[in-house]
Parts: structure tokens; C-alpha cells; sequence
């Protein structure tokens, strides 16, 4: 049942479990000279297939205002070097995209004012970045999209280092994104940001983690800059109240995270059957001015802090159903979170664990249809 919420409201309950189901897809081969959709990169006509991603359905916020797809039906285009896939993703007409192998971004990809789009990784397929310049780092900022489909990718930073640069990925002002089975790792200024209105978007099996140590000594003051996930830039995005809704469901917040797992202004934020373990924490979840939080059936484990209760909130909930183990800090909190305008599969509590390091982050064979 839809639920609605004041502006002012903050809210973080935390109940219980849930279960995958699997669309059973396999990729539908198409004649080249017969595919309308292919695309000419550097004179090299490349290969499609077609992937009925029509038939998956998205979970969470991801499923309302009218679901979410990606490219769909349309024929793939693979690609294997960071010119092919930067002139992939700037091609409206394109519509489905395949990564093969490790390519190597040597300037920031940028995904603006398209609808319907779906990027996808071959199983080990990774985009990695060396620069850590407030400048030149990030991978891939996504602008003003609508419907767009991201899964079985690695993300690759070259290390935390607080210069005001730029995460691995940012979602700015978007709206029915879903980000299924990816890896997002060392960040320079985090490792997947949402922000700036962005709305109806379900981060699903992601892990976010930090493997190379932090650099020192950047110009935005903080030695260690392992915070990981932002939603909602600053107090001032005021126009985000209302927006921003989003939910993470069976990620993997695993070691080297420092701080925002995630850190959340204004939005109605679903956090379900998830596993914290990052022994470095300084703090968890972080609860900011108007944030709303619902915490579903999680496992906190060797963390300190899992609630942070910011300045600007009013109520959070916490109940008795996710479990902390060895941590330190704040689990409780007060209040009546928000129901969820939809319906989603729960792993039972013990379950947590076990499912979430088995099967988050790019752990699928291709553009497969098997999540929620």
C-alpha cells in the first residue's frame, strides 16, 4: 500500500526477510546483415544479439513509474576498447551494450539525455581508472537518463584520495535506473553517488569495497576517504525532497568502507537482506536531514556505528529484525518508517550472509535475467 510522507520525516525501520526468483533468458543470435542496429566503430562492424530484457522485471523502486528495461529487445553491440565503448554509449541508437575484458578509461564516460539503455559486462568484464585528479577521475557520469539498465560490471578506482574529484559512477537527475550484480571498488571520491532528483532507482546483489589503500594529504581535508555511497549532494538540493527514492537489496557493503553505506538526504531509502562487514567503519548507515530509511532484514558484522543518527532527522525506527555482531555505536532509534509502494521477496535472516558474498557483484554469466 502507497504511503504518504512529510518532507521533515526521517525514518529508519528495520524488520525482516527474503527470496531470488529467475527469469530463465538466454541470448537470441541475429544475422548481422540483416540487424538495423549495428553500429560501425572505427570502420569494424561489430556483433549483436538480441536479449530479451523485456521480460525482467526490476525489484523495489526500480519497479514503479512504469518499471524498468533498459534497452530491452533491442540487438547488443559489443565492445572491447574504451573507444568503441565511449562511442557505444554517445549513440542514442544504440540501445544494448556488452563489455569483453578490461578496458581502460582514459577519459570520464558520459551518458547524457538518452532513454532506454542497458550496459552489461561479459563475465570478468571490468572499466578501470588510473587518475585520481579532481579532474580527470571517475568512470561514468549518467545525466538526466530515464530507464536505464546497468549489471555485471566491475568498477575500478584507482584509490580513495579526497581532491573534490569524482566517484566511480554518479546518477544525476535520472529516474528508473537499476543497478544489478555490480562491483564498485576504490573510488577516488566515493564509489556510486545518486543525486540532484534522480528517482525510482533499486541498486540489487552490488558490492562496494575498497582494496588499495587511501591517499593522504588531498585537498578536501580528509586522509581516509573510503566513504563509499552519497544520496543527495548537500542540505541545499532542496529541490531532491520528494525524490530520490531508492532501494538497495542484497548488497555487500564489504571491507575497506570507511563511511556511507550509504549517507542519505531527503529520500525514502529501502536498505534490505544486505551484509555490512568492513572492520575499518567509522560509521554505517548515515541518516541525514529528511532522510526516511527503511533497514529490512540486514546483518551488521564487526562495524562500529550501523545507525548514525545525523543532524536534521525527526524519527528513526529500529526493530529487532536484522542482527549485530561485534559492533560498536548506535543500532536504535525511534519512529515509523515508510511502507513501500511495492512488494519484494525476502531471504530468511540467516540466509543473509551466505546468499549476499556467494552472489553480489559481477558474479552473473551475461545478460541474464536472475534477479529479484
Amino acid at each position: 500500500m502507497k504511503t504518504t510522507f512529510k518532507a521533515a520525516f526521517l525514518t529508519v525501520a528495520l524488520s525482516s526477510t527474503f527470496a531470488l526468483t529467475g527469469c530463465g533468458q538466454e541470448d537470441l543470435k541475429t544475422d548481422l546483415t540483416e540487424n538495423p542496429n549495428e553500429l560501425n566503430l572505427g570502420n569494424k562492424l561489430v556483433a549483436n544479439a538480441i536479449v530479451p530484457l523485456a521480460s525482467c522485471v526490476a525489484p523495489g523502486w526500480a519497479s514503479q513509474n512504469g518499471g524498468t528495461t533498459g534497452g530491452g529487445t533491442a540487438a547488443e553491440t559489443t565492445v572491447t576498447t574504451y573507444a568503441q565503448l565511449k562511442a557505444a554509449i554517445e549513440n542514442t541508437a544504440v540501445k544494448v551494450i556488452k563489455v569483453t575484458g578490461t578496458i581502460t578509461i582514459t577519459a570520464r564516460l558520459s551518458l547524457q539525455d538518452q532513454t532506454g539503455k542497458t550496459l552489461y559486462g561479459a563475465s570478468g568484464a571490468k572499466l578501470v581508472s588510473t587518475d585520481q585528479t579532481a579532474s580527470g577521475s571517475g568512470i561514468i557520469n549518467i545525466k538526466r537518463c530515464n530507464n536505464i539498465v546497468i549489471r555485471n560490471l566491475i568498477f575500478e578506482g584507482p584509490g580513495a584520495y579526497d581532491t573534490d574529484g569524482w566517484d566511480n559512477a554518479i546518477l544525476d537527475d535520472c529516474r528508473n535506473v537499476w543497478i544489478d550484480h555490480c562491483e564498485f571498488r576504490d573510488g577516488v571520491d566515493g564509489n556510486f553517488d545518486i543525486k540532484n532528483k534522480s528517482d525510482f532507482v533499486t541498486v540489487s546483489y552490488t558490492k562496494f569495497h575498497y582494496l588499495k589503500a587511501p591517499k593522504p594529504g588531498g585537498s578536501g581535508g580528509t586522509d581516509d576517504h573510503r566513504f563509499s555511497n552519497l544520496i543527495g549532494s548537500s542540505d541545499g538540493a532542496t529541490a531532491d525532497a520528494g525524490k530520490l527514492n531508492v532501494t538497495f537489496v542484497r548488497c555487500w557493503w564489504a571491507p575497506g568502507c570507511k563511511e556511507r553505506m550509504p549517507r542519505v538526504r531527503f529520500g525514502k531509502i529501502h536498505i534490505v537482506n544486505s551484509y555490512f562487514n568492513s572492520s575499518v567503519s567509522n560509521k554505517c548507515i548515515a541518516a541525514g536531514l529528511q532522510a526516511n530509511i527503511r533497514v529490512d532484514g540486514n546483518v551488521f558484522e564487526n562495524v562500529k556505528e550501523p545507525i548514525n543518527l545525523m543532524s536534521g532527522y525527526t524519527a528513526v525506527t529500529v526493530t529487532s529484525n536484522n542482527t549485530f555482531t561485534n559492533v560498536t555505536g548506535n543500532t536504535a532509534g525511534s519512529g515509523t518508517a515508510f511502507t513501500p509502494p511495492y512488494t519484494i521477496p525476502t531471504l530468511s535472516l540467516s540466509s543473509v550472509k551466505s546468499d549476499v558474498t556467494a552472489n553480489a557483484g559481477a558474479t552473473l554469466t551475461g545478460n541474464i535475467c536472475n534477479s529479484l
